[in-house]
């Protein structure tokens, strides 16, 4: 619906006319403002050029930079699911102060169950301790640079981080720690 009396102002950096391939507005390279500013997509595409992927000046403009793209942007899903998996690994490695505490609960038939937990300790102080801060923040870095990779809205590296992100917890996720609740029937 158009109104007669409202005027539609336009940004006197943006030249009219010069867009990218998805008609987003672009200021060019010899405006006067010494960069080249790409307005955000919004919605899902299949495009290949001008993706800005995670940095000023990492541009993506043919089909083998995007395939390039998408491996790197594929392995680094797999890495992040591994990283999460090998945290837990070493973390059951590492632990300490293993104690088991035993207490008898009553049964709903009148007898008493022995329910075992298994209670587990780490030293603040240590090696192991530094190494998993040391992981936790590499893979807290990984994953908003995945999450980065996601809101670019190209549609070839969203499938290429869910596809690694899948690979990675399926070649990782079978070693995953199991919580198990050890109980004892004792009649």
């Amino acid at each position: 619906m158009s109104h007669p009396h409202m005027h539609h102002h336009a940004d006197p950096t943006m030249e009219p006319g010069i867009t990218d391939s998805h008609g987003d507005h672009m200021t060019p390279p010899d405006s006067g403002h010494g960069e080249h500013h790409m307005m955000m997509q919004m919605t899902f595409y299949l495009g290949y050029k001008n993706v800005e992927l995670l940095f000023a000046g990492l541009v993506i403009n043919t089909p083998g930079e995007m395939v390039g793209a998408c491996i790197g942007v594929f392995l680094l899903a797999v890495f992040y699911e591994g990283l999460k998996i090998g945290r837990e690994v070493l973390l059951r490695r590492n632990q300490v102060n293993v104690r088991y505490n035993s207490m008898p609960v009553p049964g709903a038939d009148g007898t008493v169950l022995m329910e075992t937990h298994k209670t587990v300790g780490q030293r603040m102080l240590s090696l192991a301790h530094f190494l998993q801060t040391f992981l936790h923040i590499v893979q807290v870095v990984v994953s908003y640079f995945l999450m980065l990779v996601f809101m670019t809205y190209n549609g070839y590296l969203c499938i290429a981080v869910a596809l690694g992100a899948g690979l990675g917890y399926f070649l990782f996720s079978w070693k995953k720690a199991v919580v198990v609740d050890i109980t004892e029937h004792c009649h």
